[in-house]
């Protein structure tokens, strides 16, 4: 798991309580700002999940092609 996986589960988890404060308060506008901190969490976790794959799969390339000058 890189920084921006580990982010982007904080910042989910965090509008996911900001957003019950807001519906249990009644508070709309802090309902609203924790959709939308879910959303951007949401967004940067799969950034963070993109920059993993390519990792990965860029030391799979590099595995193979030392197996293949051998």
């Amino acid at each position: 798991m890189n920084s921006d996986e580990l982010k982007g589960k904080l910042d989910n988890l965090k509008g996911r309580v900001k957003q019950a404060v807001g519906a249990v308060s009644g508070d709309k506008s802090t309902e609203a700002s924790g959709l939308a901190d879910r959303v951007e969490g949401a967004a940067r976790e799969k950034v963070g999940e993109a920059k993993s794959e390519i990792d990965r799969r860029r030391d799979r390339k590099e595995e193979i092609e030392e197996t293949e000058d051998e």
